[in-house]
């Protein structure tokens, strides 16, 4: 029985959302369970996604905090 966890910051994908959506999260857990299916042969019915938002002051990379991340490659694309 496969258990997945996916981790995302809390903070919607436009502007003026605080949160991913309800419609969002079921997308992540069909594609997540059906990717299971295909690649593993793992049943839908015994495959368990989990869904944790991170507020962003919680979540770094590079050694930033993913806000100021965000803020230097805006200002120094690659």
């Amino acid at each position: 029985m496969p258990m997945v966890t996916i981790q995302i910051t809390r903070e919607g994908s436009t502007p003026d959302r605080t949160a991913a959506t309800a419609e969002e999260k079921a997308a992540l857990i069909k594609g997540a369970s059906q990717l299971l299916l295909d690649v593993l042969n793992k049943p839908l019915d015994a495959t368990f996604v989990v869904i944790e938002e991170v507020e962003m002051e919680n979540w770094g990379w590079g050694g930033l905090p993913v806000a100021e991340l965000r803020k230097k490659r805006q200002t120094n694309p690659k």
